[in-house]
């Protein structure tokens, strides 16, 4: 018999911008919490999701769950002492894998290749095509994201780029290619360490570790959207820019060959037509408008909160039923 909803779901805050949209969809999710925070018991941290609350882990063997969202290999063993039921057998789990493959692209095994009892959610098809994923039933939700408005001006003819760590993820995330774009039109960087790219470049600056809100405002001033990683999954930062109607010209890398429609700007594995198409949209002001319409337009259809949550509802009712 399949459960009603508002189901009780257990998962750990690990992409703040994922768990964001998953969190709205009406199901009462608890956040494990330690006392030392950290990755396994960081809770909420401080965001307001009036569907979700933390729960110290201690009190987490008395709680009634009715399935547990798994997102990294040490979350199975965690769940099953702190819960003491063992997720996929003593209680419904589903994992959610964000990444692309490490270390090789074709021929990594997942954590969860040798089980057919836990259902295998990839976010993106490149993803589930890359992984091996073995004996696990796999399935694609893709991203959906609350929609921020279309707030884009593009008033300042500078390009930005939202990479978290772009320091020490270097050809991961394209790092080293902003200084082609930067001789074009100053790059603004946003993110997690972001500052650490402080002198390397004098047109790559820095723009700090913005709450959504005034990230949102800054980024959407900028002329165009950057989107430079080689080997990421699709960056959600890349939908949000997306939605806030800015053009984008992105590498053909990944995913984002089917999230970016060529009339948004560009897309392409060739960094000097890239550099061409971004010279063009910071200095055509009026057709970067008309990119960043199609960009909306394109998110909007594709990857809209209700099409997530739709997906996510029907999964879950599967695996509880």
């Amino acid at each position: 018999m399949t459960k009603s909803a508002p189901l009780r779901i257990l998962l750990w805050h690990v992409h703040g911008s994922w768990t964001e949209a998953f969190v709205r969809s009406g199901h009462h999710c608890f956040l494990p919490l330690l006392d030392e925070g950290g990755p396994w018991g960081r809770g909420l941290s401080g965001r307001d999701w009036p569907s979700a609350q933390e729960v110290p882990v201690d009190e987490l063997k008395d709680l009634d769950v009715d399935v547990v969202i798994l997102q990294r290999a040490e979350e199975i063993h965690l769940s099953a002492r702190w819960l003491r039921r063992r997720p996929g057998k003593e209680v419904p789990a589903v994992y959610v894998e964000h990444n692309t493959p490490r270390e090789h692209a074709a021929t990594t095994r997942h954590p969860l290749a040798e089980r057919d009892d836990i259902p295998l959610v990839h976010v993106t098809h490149f993803n589930e095509l890359m992984w091996d994923s073995g004996l696990a039933p796999t399935v694609v939700v893709p991203h959906g994201i609350p929609d921020p408005g279309e707030r884009y001006t593009g008033e300042l003819p500078h390009g930005a780029a939202l990479i978290n760590e772009p320091a020490r993820r270097g050809r991961i995330t394209g790092t080293d290619l902003l200084p082609a774009f930067a001789e074009i039109a100053p790059v603004d960087v946003y993110g997690i360490g972001a500052e650490e790219l402080d002198g390397r470049h004098p047109a790559v600056r820095p723009g700090g570790d913005l709450r959504s809100r005034e990230l949102y405002d800054e980024v959407a001033r900028r002329r165009v959207y950057l989107h430079t990683a080689r080997w990421t999954s699709l960056g959600l930062s890349l939908l949000e820019a997306m939605h806030l109607g800015m053009p984008v010209v992105a590498l053909a890398t990944t995913e984002a060959v089917l999230a970016v429609p060529p009339d948004a700007g560009a897309v392409s594995t060739d960094v000097k037509a890239l550099a061409k198409a971004y010279r063009e949209l910071i200095h055509e002001p009026d057709f970067a408008v008309l990119a960043g319409k199609t960009a909306r337009e394109f998110a909007l259809s594709h990857y809209g909160l209700d099409a997530f949550l739709s997906r996510w509802d029907a999964l879950l009712a599967e695996v509880t039923a």
